[in-house]
Parts: structure tokens; sequence; C-alpha cells
């Protein structure tokens, strides 16, 4: 019998072309935990099992190091978002609530501790606040204010501007992580993220309402 010959590549490749994404997620890591300040490059690469020369040949900086973190959380969160934003007739009484989850499920895992740490060390590190902003902020911002914008012109959402509708659509979810953050370590009563998005998502939603898509 002729034996089948494998297409995937060798082990030792696929391992190579891994490596930046796990890079990524150990400086995901190291920042929550760390900050950025304190965070340094070797504790990036024990973390993901290179050496620290492997870390700089992908990311040559920490700063490039952070602005891929960034770039991850957009990919792996948001693009879902992106496609069915995309969409010309979705409405905002569906898109909400799948952005609200989306920013709940954020908001449990370390991308809370990052939002902590850009707020704590912006003033340090100006560049960061930008990176985040960019990377992260500007496209969910985007995705939200042009859902909004479509809603409005086929009557389904109230005037206003959409970018501060977005805001008002975003920032309660924004809260909640801030609060579980700051207070996590006290005997503070901590929001449930994905039962804010629920609600949130129903109050606002009644709110912005015209009923022209009941």
């Amino acid at each position: 019998m002729t034996k089948t010959r494998s297409t995937a590549p060798p082990r030792r490749e696929r391992r190579k072309q891994d490596r930046p994404a796990e890079i990524v997620a150990a400086a995901l890591q190291v920042f929550a935990d760390k900050g950025f300040g304190a965070a340094k490059i070797i504790d990036v690469a024990q973390l993901a099992g290179v050496s620290k020369a492997t870390v700089f040949v992908y990311f040559p900086t920490k700063e490039d190091l952070f602005r891929a973190v960034a770039r991850t959380v957009v990919s792996v969160n948001f693009e879902r978002l992106r496609t069915t934003e995309a969409a010309p007739a979705m409405p905002l009484a569906t898109f909400v609530p799948l952005l609200l989850q989306q920013a709940a499920t954020l908001g449990e895992s370390r991308i809370g501790s990052i939002a902590r740490m850009l707020i704590g060390e912006s003033r340090s590190f100006p560049d960061l606040a930008k990176v985040w902003h960019d990377e992260v902020v500007a496209v969910m911002l985007g995705i939200l204010t042009s859902t909004v914008a479509r809603a409005q012109a086929r009557g389904e959402v109230r005037a206003g501007d959409p970018r501060l509708i977005a805001f008002s659509i975003f920032g309660p979810m924004m809260a909640g992580v801030l609060f579980r953050e700051v207070f996590g370590n006290s005997e503070a009563e901590l929001p449930d993220l994905r039962a804010l998005a629920r609600q949130h998502s129903e109050i606002v939603l009644a709110g912005l309402s015209t009923g022209a898509d009941a």
C-alpha cells in the first residue's frame, strides 16, 4: 500500500510560524500583570518559551510589541463585528447586543487590566494611549458610529450626533470594566458585565428607537 504523504509543514516550521502569536499572547499577560513600565522583554520571552533575541527579531521595541497586542485584540475580537456592521441593513437593535456582549467578554479577560494600565501609565508613556486609541478604540467607535448613522438614515434611531450616541452606548460597559479592575480585590459588589450588557442594550435601544423598525 502506498503511504499518503502529509502536506502539513514540518513541526519546526509550524513552531516558527506560531512564534509571533505566542510572543504577543505572552506580552498581553505580562503587560496586564506588571504594567508597561515594569514589564521586561525577558519576562515575555520566558513566558513564550523563546529567547530574548527571538522576541527582538519580531518586535524590535517594547512599543512595537504593545502595538501588536492592540492589533491582535482587534483582529481576534472585532473582525466578526466588522463583518456584521458591513451589512447595509443591519438594525441597531441587532448590532448593539452583539457589541456589548463582546465588550463584556473582553472585560472579563486581561484586556480590562490593559485599560487600567493605560489610565495609570499614559502620562509616563503617552504613545501607549495613542496606540490603543488608534488600533482598538477608534476601530470600535468607528464601527458603532457608522452603524448608528445608517440606522438614523433608515429612520430607526433618533436624531443626534452618531459618535456621541456611540459613546452613550459603550460608556457604561467601560465604566463597568474599570470598576471591576479598580475594586476587584476589595469587598465591593462587582457588576456582572454580561448582565450589564443585556440590560443596557434594552434600555439604550428603547431610548433611541423611533419605532420605525418595529
